[in-house]
């Protein structure tokens, strides 16, 4: 699954080159070219049935772009409020740590299995990339023992967190996202922070229902719940719920068409640790 990273690194490529991009990410071209997305390959001449998933993936590099920028500023906050440490599951292609300023003393560590973080390193040393924080990679398998890994890593459960689970809990079951949230809630400190991007209501249906296997909406799972903020509330977390059509308007990035179907709060999470 891990070349869904590399996927939404060519995304975040492309935006960065804009004029008036949201964020600049100088990695994630070179991420995008190891991993065979850049430039992109000739593609043949579309059947006529394909304008639908045109717009469906349209909609997802737009989604991926959105979601940075909230992310991006969620992360900052969480530095101004004080928070050292920064946790990244299911890191990817995350580059954060090479294109935010962080304060001093921030320790960043990036959790995922190993294959991605070797991939990731390799690239690195070829682009003679320097973290702006202590970065610490912890090679393991969210099915596993990764509180374990962490803690070996450094982690310090009793100093706050921000915790990030970006384009994740959509891949995992609904029993999965509950074992990982009580994981992370096992370990953050109050004042702890956390950034989630959470499938909204009906994305599996309408995006993943005709996916090509092996797509990445074909290996989608679970959906935000009706209730974000009582489920998260339920795990000891305060949490605002946004739309990616509200953060795109707020942002300057507003859609271009009405909405087609009832839009809940949710899909993008802010939480903090009481």
């Amino acid at each position: 699954m891990w070349a869904t990273a590399v996927g939404v690194a060519r995304v975040r490529a492309l935006e960065s080159e804009r004029e008036n991009a949201l964020f600049h990410d100088p990695l994630a071209r070179a991420f995008a070219t190891a991993g065979g997305l850049w430039p992109s390959p000739p593609s043949p001449a579309s059947p006529p049935d394909d304008e639908a998933a045109r717009r469906r993936r349209t909609a997802l590099a737009f989604s991926i772009v959105i979601r940075t920028k909230f992310l991006d500023d969620l992360l900052r906050q969480a530095s101004a409020s004080g928070v050292r440490q920064v946790v990244l599951l299911g890191a990817g292609m995350d580059s954060r740590a090479f294109r935010t300023d962080w304060p001093e003393g921030t320790r960043l560590f990036e959790v995922d299995t190993a294959a991605p973080l070797d991939f990731k390193a390799a690239v690195l040393r070829r682009e003679r990339a320097v973290a702006r924080c202590e970065r610490i990679t912890v090679p393991v398998d969210l099915r596993e023992d990764w509180p374990g890994a962490l803690a070996a890593a450094g982690h310090d459960p009793a100093a706050p967190t921000v915790w990030i689970a970006e384009g994740l809990l959509i891949y995992l079951p609904e029993d999965a996202v509950e074992e990982l949230l009580s994981r992370i809630g096992a370990r953050s400190a109050p004042g702890s922070r956390m950034g989630l991007t959470l499938g909204s209501r009906g994305v599996i249906e309408r995006f993943g229902a005709d996916a090509a296997p092996g797509s990445a909406a074909s290996l989608w799972l679970s959906e935000m719940p009706d209730d974000p903020v009582g489920w998260l509330a339920g795990h000891g977390w305060e949490a605002d719920c946004h739309t990616l059509r509200d953060r795109a308007a707020a942002y300057g990035r507003p859609f271009g068409t009405p909405p087609q179907h009832e839009e809940r709060p949710g899909g993008l999470i802010s939480a903090v640790r009481r």
